[in-house]
């Protein structure tokens, strides 16, 4: 009888064990290890090109001063490695590198901890730039990808099937990052609950794309067809990702096929991209062979997790339990916070986007010239890269790549003309500072400074079909005033050049 009892509960253990094991998320392991890699790649990249210019030795916000002044900052390797550009840049290659190699899958030929090793690398990397980079690092996307980083290194390799809890917890991540964005969307703006917000966001996003103008000039009546869709996917998916197969891979097609719409007529950086790959989690072997036959029902073999990987993997998930006390009462506080983080890590954040909707679209257009006065002057204008400028200019596709002064431009019209970086641009477009200039499309003065530099704000608004026609402009825009007059190199110093 003994042996019988010894035989049984061996039974129920291996049966408790095997549950602990996703040998049906194959697929999902292999796209949120990948796409999370690839997303590390281009933030990398996108930081190596302009990091020294936005917060370099001689950036506009320079991170040595800011770790010279500041004692509290989050942790980064530059708290005990002094900075400098040099040392940004090996961190930006050590990072893409690893990252690579993560893409290329071949840590996931390694044991368990492989994978997990390189992805906290990257995550440790990047969280070091993330900690001195301010206000240019300031969006919800940048501890998006340090979260999503971190989990996904514990799914392991093909040494053995992936960890339920860590599919859990990202799904819980997918969870709170839609749920959070719906709900503040119905809390911050009338024009969500109307379900006129789309009406005017497709013109007024921060950094429209090819196809921005065409989904604007859609009919009224598919616009709420946009908004009820965002709002299934945001308020009621969510809630189905716990839900049993095949209703969970559901909910997760419903977020990835909003999140690519999203991506097909916008630039939100990698917000979109990682979204879908996240969305991924929820996505079981059997539902993806039924759509795409081509690949196998049973890629993972029935198996148990190895012990310590066992141990690793459920302490990793007790700790997002942990965390996740305060963006839980986040969600559920009518002062929600949006894109917050509640610990110096960046795990288990709060997230949201756009709790309110923008009815006019407001650009700031930087102007020079070489005249000696300039009431007498001949203006020419800076051109952006992804911020409109030109009417005549199509917009780009610029998404998942990240251009991070362009964006801060969109908010120069909302309040951010009076902080330090924008006077700082206009002092290095004075000086003509190389660095500045390799971040814009047009320098019309090739490389001199000019004597004189102003800022007007326009109005900006999609052509009509008509307008389109008849001239060719894909904007039209009216002067509103003048934000900056004339300014010369004599009112405007470089601050990071002193000394």
């Amino acid at each position: 009888m003994q042996g019988v009892a010894r035989t049984a509960a061996r039974a129920s253990v291996h049966s408790a064990m095997n549950w602990f094991a996703a040998p049906e998320a194959e697929v999902a392991r292999w796209i949120l290890q990948r796409g999370t890699a690839l997303v590390y790649l281009l933030a990398f990249v996108s930081t190596a090109r302009q990091f020294p210019a936005l917060l370099g030795e001689r950036g506009l916000l320079p991170a040595p001063r800011l770790l010279e002044r500041s004692s509290r900052l989050g942790p980064t390797l530059f708290s005990r490695v002094r900075y400098t550009d040099r040392r940004l840049l090996a961190v930006c290659w050590a990072g893409g590198v690893i990252a690579a190699l993560l893409l290329l899958g071949l840590p996931q030929l390694g044991p368990d901890w492989l994978p997990a090793v390189a992805f906290l690398a990257v995550w440790l990397l990047y969280l070091s730039i993330v900690h001195i980079g301010q206000t240019f690092y300031g969006f919800g996307w940048e501890t998006l990808l340090l979260e999503t980083g971190f989990l996904v290194g514990f799914l392991g390799s093909a040494a053995s099937p992936p960890p339920r809890l860590i599919l859990i917890a990202l799904l819980w991540l997918a969870f709170r990052l839609e749920l959070g964005a719906g709900l503040i969307k119905l809390r911050g703006d009338e024009a969500w609950r109307d379900l006129s917000a789309l009406d005017y966001h497709h013109e007024t996003q921060p950094m429209p794309n090819p196809l921005s103008r065409t989904a604007h000039l859609m009919p009224r009546w598919w616009h709420r067809v946009e908004v009820v869709g965002n709002h299934v996917s945001q308020l009621v998916a969510p809630f189905l990702l716990f839900l049993p197969q095949p209703i969970a891979s559901v909910a997760g097609i419903v977020m990835i096929l909003t999140q690519g719409w999203l991506l097909l007529t916008g630039n939100f950086a990698w917000l979109n991209a990682l979204t879908v790959v996240i969305g991924c989690a929820a996505l079981g072997d059997g539902v993806v062979h039924a759509l795409l036959p081509a690949v196998p029902a049973d890629l993972g073999a029935a198996a148990d997790l190895p012990l310590p990987w066992f141990v690793v993997t459920t302490a990793v998930a007790l700790l997002i339990l942990v965390l996740s006390w305060r963006p839980a009462l986040n969600l559920l506080s009518r002062d929600q916070l949006m894109n917050a983080s509640f610990n110096r890590w960046r795990l288990v954040n709060a997230y949201g986007a756009f709790g309110s909707v923008t009815r006019h679209r407001d650009e700031v257009v930087i102007e020079g010239t070489e005249a000696e006065r300039p009431t007498e002057a001949d203006w020419h204008e800076y051109g952006f890269h992804g911020k409109p400028g030109d009417p005549q200019r199509r917009p780009r596709q610029w998404a998942p790549y990240h251009l991070r002064l362009d964006w801060l431009l969109w908010f120069v019209p909302l309040g951010a003309a009076h902080e330090p970086w924008f006077a700082e641009l206009l002092a290095r477009l004075l000086v003509a500072d190389p660095l500045i200039l390799r971040l814009l499309r047009d320098d019309p003065f090739a490389g001199r400074p000019p004597r004189w530099i102003r800022v007007r704000m326009f109005r900006y608004r999609f052509a009509r079909r008509d307008e389109h026609r008849a001239s060719g402009a894909i904007w039209v825009r009216h002067e509103l005033y003048e934000l900056v007059s004339p300014v010369s190199a004599a009112d405007l110093r470089p601050t990071a050049f002193d000394g």
